[in-house]
């Protein structure tokens, strides 16, 4: 991965979490220093899982995983993609809180902007908040896994696998299953 002093070898773990169960339902590595790239292995991982999980009726990402072909990609895979096209602002103004929103437009990167702009659309994308970021910082914080201690693209996706097992584990045992 690129980093301010030349290259390192780093990598980017993803998660992807039940809303409900809180449990991950697929997970991976990568060697991209950003994001936008990891939407399709995702839904690609999501798919190989259906048959035991059930179809994932959304996404919900934050804005480094936006861009148009992401969108696009999640349609394709009949998922309904809520994807933040940009940071989200605190204290906004009153009128831009509340301002009539225009139709909805044909394509499908404003038709997702707009339905994030709507109240349904902001209760389920603040979901996101409250789902994978605790996961996430339980990881880190509670069990302690702040680094790959193993080498190689394989090992460590080897690692990252554990990792996200033991947290399912950890859950499910939670939930009493």
């Amino acid at each position: 991965m690129p980093s301010s002093e030349g290259f390192v070898q780093g990598y980017n773990a993803q998660a992807a979490v039940d809303i409900d169960s809180y449990l991950i339902v697929e997970n991976h590595i990568t060697q991209q220093s950003n994001d936008k790239q990891e939407i399709e292995p995702t839904l690609k991982g999501l798919k190989e899982t259906e048959a035991h999980l059930g179809k994932a009726e959304g996404l919900l990402a934050d804005a480094g995983y936006f861009s148009a072909d992401n969108v696009k990609q999640c349609e394709t895979a009949d998922v309904v993609p809520y994807i933040s096209d940009h940071r989200e602002r605190h204290n906004r103004m009153w009128d831009e809180r509340f301002k009539i929103l225009p139709p909805c437009p044909p394509d499908a990167v404003t038709a997702m902007a707009r339905q994030l702009h709507t109240t349904e659309g902001k209760a389920i994308y603040a979901k996101r908040k409250s789902t994978v970021e605790p996961v996430l910082g339980i990881l880190k914080e509670v069990m302690g896994f702040r680094r790959f201690h193993l080498r190689g693209l394989n090992a460590a996706q080897g690692e990252w696998n554990l990792v996200c097992m033991a947290w399912n584990l950890k859950r499910m045992y939670s939930l009493g299953s």
